[in-house]
């Protein structure tokens, strides 16, 4: 049945495999002839010239329209890779059987027409296949692709000059001008191949490495028989006869792999390793370069290696641009826009490291919030409240260490952190800071006054890590607001709801035990083509007394009672449950499923993730793990084992809320990661806010330029997501397109869906 998200055709599992014996008829007859053209004999031979060797070259044909007949004949790619192998094969079907009745041919032949259009119509296969994908990415992957296949163009130029520099020198016949076409044109198409592969994010098909292959054999062979008939020596039967036919396979092979679902064997091109192609061609340059000054080369070699070398310093300027558009924006998602001070994406990067290298026995946590601030906005308006901020913040610094820590958390909410801080020190930077904003302000004229209420959190007495600590001062902060103390350290008792939380852990005890928890499903859109090819899982309580639960009601509570393991691995399940069920049905979602911290401390969840995978018969690619920042920088060495281990069996990683918290380019450099999903506050404010419409366009380059895919959360309207589509943006989810729903709604939601996008 076809593929609603692709319009192939598709076909039953075990169909697919049984139509398999296609492929092995071919490679059984390829050996036969190849062994027939070993065994020594003189001039035609009826089976082996006359019937072997046509028949492995129409079988790859027959392959080839075979799909075509898969893809409804709507795929221009397979269609004209289709006809470049048909055209081959009846080329030479017309040579072996003119030749064969012992007619000589006369130059140019039918034969010769034939053989040189198979060319074209590869590279216009080629062509189709990269076109639409490129336009979605930046102009360094494009860069990237024309050094590749410029540096590649110079070393078989390098190659074939010898051919080359013999044709231009003596008397050329017709015969050797056509022969001598064959490797150069095997040039182009070889050289396209490597630039296509120099493109990180290009989705290549399942068998991409048979394409690749093909065309090298094609290469080889071409380049011998010219060299052949410049002398005058080829003569048909021989092994080299063997090198089209090989060729032709593998291109076919190739072919039949185009047919297969995206995702289902087939691979993005992302990662450091795809810089190694683009880098090994410049030094193919400089080294053609070099070889230049001590043997004669053609002019085309040293054309394409001058090239080549103008591509990669263009490529190291548009890499110089990239880095310092990358520290700007490092800068810009740390730093508070209004008072210039750190944010809190700074405050939850900092923070753990600090703490983790026990600069002081103790630390201090101080949450600050203006008192009646909400009236300064409301009687002398926004922008007198923001100047109040602004100096504020620069009272508050006044009053620091250097080595302590000030942040502004969000509308008149402020952070400090005390390095070596008890809570006598602690009290009495509290008493101090209050002092200093309690001072009369000048705004717009008018004297003001104001003050502060702040809660202390202590390290590590009362929390080891910053959630906790942040937790309990803002408890504490609120006692000395309600109080009129100006401020508080933070003690047990002010945990009021404590008996009630108690019992909301016994209760999810219980609802891990007797299957309470449901999944919603949210699509993920991608840009490029409107098509929902994965969504997202998200954890919901069906509680039996309070009714359906969010997250937010008790994930919190899960991460502190020590229920997270057990979580995570019921969510998984159930996830992966799902995605086994839309394989069964024949149309299959990828599933990407929340992971925390605590749970990616457990050393042994690579295996069972594995295991699950393993027993569902799903392949690896289902599944992406979206991961904290919290994660990465709390533990930089272990987040590398992890990752690397989930990574290595195929899963892929994606970094969640993006900007919020740890973003440190060095990290996101070292550590194996897929995706990057933009926070939604990025994605809120830019049809307003020329700068954060900045900000998101620096992220998506920053994520293709490190061959990762672009995700945007939390887009709410038409606008948002128009912008992101002119942006390259590779996926987006949010309310303007789904939701996240049950099973039922969201299989509903996407038979509505794939009716309204187009078939590709």
């Amino acid at each position: 049945m076809p593929d609603q998200r692709t319009g192939r055709r598709m076909e039953p599992t075990g169909t697919a495999r049984r139509g398999d014996w296609l492929i092995w008829t071919m490679a059984l007859l390829l050996v036969v002839y190849l062994a027939g053209l070993v065994l020594p004999a003189a001039g035609l031979r009826s089976l082996v010239d006359g019937w072997l060797g046509p028949a492995t070259q129409w079988i790859p044909a027959v392959l080839c329209w075979r799909a075509v007949y898969r893809t409804r004949f709507r795929r221009m790619l397979v269609l004209l890779a289709a006809g470049a192998v048909t055209v081959f094969a009846s080329a030479n079907t017309y040579y072996i059987l003119q030749v064969g009745d012992g007619t000589a041919l006369s130059f140019p032949s039918p034969a010769e027409f034939g053989y040189l259009t198979f060319y074209p119509l590869m590279l216009g296969s080629l062509a189709i296949l990269v076109y639409r994908q490129l336009r979605a990415l930046p102009p360094a992957v494009s860069l990237d692709s024309a050094v590749g296949a410029l540096g590649t163009g110079a070393l078989l130029a390098a190659v074939l000059s010898p051919l080359l520099l013999t044709a231009q020198a003596g008397e050329p016949t017709l015969a050797s001008v056509v022969a001598t076409a064959f490797p150069l044109f095997d040039l182009v198409l070889v050289a396209a191949v490597v630039g296509v592969a120099s493109a990180r994010g290009l989705d290549v098909g399942a068998r991409w490495g048979f394409l690749v292959g093909g065309l090298l054999v094609f290469a080889a062979t071409d380049l011998v028989y010219a060299e052949q008939v410049a002398v005058d020596s080829y003569a048909v039967g021989t092994v080299l006869d063997g090198g089209w036919a090989v060729g032709l396979a593998l291109v076919a092979v190739w072919v039949d792999g185009l047919t297969r679902p995206l995702h289902a064997g087939g691979r993005r091109r992302t990662g450091a390793w795809t810089l190694i192609v683009p880098m090994v061609s410049t030094a193919s340059g400089v080294l053609v370069l070099v070889l230049g000054t001590q043997v004669k080369l053609s002019a085309l070699a040293v054309g394409l290696a001058t090239l080549t070398l103008a591509g990669a310093s263009l490529r190291t300027a548009v890499a110089f641009r990239d880095l310092g558009r990358m520290a700007d924006l490092r800068r810009q998602t740390r730093t508070d826009d209004l008072t210039g001070l750190p944010n809190r994406r700074a405050l939850y990067l900092d923070v753990p490291l600090r703490l983790s290298a026990a600069g002081g026995p103790r630390s201090a946590l101080m949450l600050l919030d203006l008192d009646r601030f909400k009236e300064v906005n409301d009687s002398l308006g926004h922008d007198v409240g923001d100047e109040l901020l602004v100096q504020v913040g620069r009272r508050l610094a006044a009053q620091l260490r250097p080595r302590d820590l000030l942040a502004r958390l969000g509308g008149d909410e402020f952070a400090i952190l005390l390095d070596g801080a008890g809570p006598v020190e602690a009290e009495a930077v509290a008493a101090t800071v209050q002092t200093a904003i309690a001072e009369p302000f000048t705004l717009a004229g008018i004297s003001l006054q104001t003050s502060v209420s702040v809660g202390i959190a202590l390290y590590p007495e009362q929390s080891d890590n910053l959630t906790g600590l942040l937790r309990k001062a803002d408890m504490a902060m609120y006692k000395a607001k309600s109080g009129g103390t100006g401020h508080h350290v933070y003690r047990s008792t002010d945990d009021s709801h404590g008996d009630s939380r108690l019992r909301t852990v016994q209760e999810l005890r219980s609802a891990l035990r007797e299957d309470q928890l449901v999944l919603h499903y949210q699509p993920k859109i991608d840009l490029a083509t409107g098509e929902a090819n994965c969504v997202e899982a998200l954890v919901r309580w069906q509680h039996p007394a309070r009714g359906l639960l969010q997250p937010g009601q008790f994930l919190d509570l899960v991460e502190e009672s020590g229920l997270m393991h057990a979580m995570t691995h019921a969510v998984l399940n159930k996830a992966l449950d799902q995605a086994m069920r839309w394989q069964s049905q024949g149309q299959p979602l990828a599933v990407a499923v929340n992971l925390s911290a605590r749970s990616l401390l457990d050393t042994e969840l690579p295996g069972r993730v594995r295991a699950m995978l393993s027993s569902r018969a799903l392949p690896a690619s289902s599944l992406t793990l979206e991961i904290t920042e919290e994660f990465l920088m709390s533990d930089r060495e272990r987040a590398r084992d992890i990752l690397t281990q989930l990574r290595d069996t195929g899963i892929r990683i994606a970094v969640d809320d993006f900007g919020t918290g740890y973003s440190s380019l060095a990290y996101l450099r070292d550590l194996p990661i897929d995706e990057l999903k933009l926070d939604r506050s990025f994605i809120f404010p830019m049809a307003d806010d020329a700068r954060a419409a900045a900000l998101v366009s620096s992220i998506v380059d920053l994520a293709h330029s490190l061959g990762m895919t672009a995700v945007a959360e939390g887009v709410e309207d038409s606008i948002a997501y128009d912008e992101l589509v002119r942006y390259g943006c590779d996926q987006a989810q949010g309310y303007h397109m789904s939701r996240p729903l049950p099973v039922a709604e969201l299989d509903a939601w996407l038979v509505r869906r794939r009716a309204a996008v187009p078939t590709a």
